[in-house]
């Protein structure tokens, strides 16, 4: 397996089209003086401290002196059309994940001798030669530890973990680098005194089943480096959307609807990444006592545009913690979610032009 992860994409893009802006602090997004976020920000940008989901007027502050620049999606778009093409002329077996990484399933193409690691050196030579931007590589025998692989040496970098070094590479990790494992989670393995992979390979599979169901089989396997997930070259998308689990409980309706809305910017710019929109918007409640409740809203006209989706959130919002009851006055998690997707292609020219003027983050 190889995974192939463009570096900085957006950014990159920007400054490989305007000469102007290479070696600056530059940050996709949007304005800084309105309500944006970054969508992504160049390596310069970076040893700032500014990240992906960041407010833009945050960003600002951090640094003073960056270049702001509104996204440019059909140039990406064309970037990604090139990058993609190079990858399938390896192998047919690619599963984009988004416009600048995928997966590339190369058994085949090594059968006569050839090495997947110098499968990955060449192509991360034709990308650049062809498209004057960088990409990182993992190399490994699945996807989990591919994945993992491509970060280790970002950006420009290429990393192999072979089978015999795979636990090797895995034990000192925090469990929060594996799949699957997200923030909540990190924090129920922590009360339990898991922190490292290796701490988790500690644990017994009917413990974990008992605290994680089905997700505890999954999590006792990957701390053994097993991952059966294989290549999928199409893979329809159902549903976009984005969710967290808070430290602690909101209380105050007021905060709980300017997260919903910043959560409706991370999902309208990863349905403009992906060339999707939807029909559908639903937010998602967990209140204290883990009852969880979900309300959904259909519209006729396909939805992407943040403030399309936070139009919804206000009568949503009053639908699934009403007021006035006690058990609802306080909730865990919140989550918005867009499905019914058809493909940006599909939308009619009335319901107006994708763009991420207004907000936009990558939640890659």
């Amino acid at each position: 397996m190889i995974h192939v992860d463009m570096d900085a994409f957006f950014a990159a893009v920007e400054q490989r089209d305007h000469p102007e802006l290479r070696g600056q602090p530059v940050i996709v997004g949007g304005d800084p003086a309105g309500r944006g976020v970054v969508a992504t920000c160049s390596y310069e940008a970076r040893h700032f401290g500014i990240h992906s989901a960041m407010t833009a007027a945050r960003a600002r502050s951090l640094c003073p002196q960056a270049v702001f620049v509104r996204p440019r999606m059909d140039a990406y778009r064309e970037a990604s059309r090139q990058v993609m093409g190079i990858l399938r002329c390896y192998t047919p077996l690619v599963e984009p994940l988004s416009l600048d990484e995928a997966f590339l399933d190369v058994t085949a193409a090594t059968t006569d001798g050839v090495l997947a690691v110098q499968i990955a050196r060449e192509i991360r030579a034709r990308i650049e030669r062809e498209t004057g931007l960088t990409a990182s590589a993992g190399v490994s025998y699945n996807k989990l530890l591919a994945k993992l692989a491509s970060d280790w040496r970002k950006p420009n970098g290429l990393f192999v973990v072979p089978p015999e070094h795979g636990l090797a590479f895995l034990a000192p990790l925090p469990v929060g680098k594996l799949h699957g494992v997200g923030p909540a989670t990190v924090k129920k393995l922590s009360a339990m005194g898991i922190h490292s992979v290796l701490d988790l390979r500690n644990a017994s599979r009917e413990v974990l089943i008992a605290q994680f169901g089905k997700a505890g089989l999954w999590f006792y396997e990957v701390a053994r480096g097993i991952d059966r997930r294989p290549v999928q070259t199409s893979r329809p998308r159902k549903s976009v959307g984005y969710e967290r689990t808070f430290p602690q409980n909101l209380e105050d309706p007021k905060v709980m609807l300017s997260t919903l809305r910043q959560m409706a910017g991370q999902v309208s710019a990863r349905l403009q990444t992906l060339g999707l929109a939807g029909r559908t918007v639903s937010i998602k409640a967990r209140f204290p006592d883990f009852e969880t409740v979900t309300r959904a809203h259909t519209d006729a006209q396909a939805i992407w545009r943040t403030e399309a989706i936070i139009a919804c959130l206000p009568g949503l919002l009053a639908k699934a913690v009403p007021a006035g009851l006690p058990v609802h006055a306080s909730v865990r998690l919140l989550g918005v979610t867009v499905s019914g997707l058809v493909n940006v292609e599909a939308v009619s020219p009335e319901a107006g032009q994708m763009n991420l003027l207004e907000e936009s983050v990558d939640l890659r």
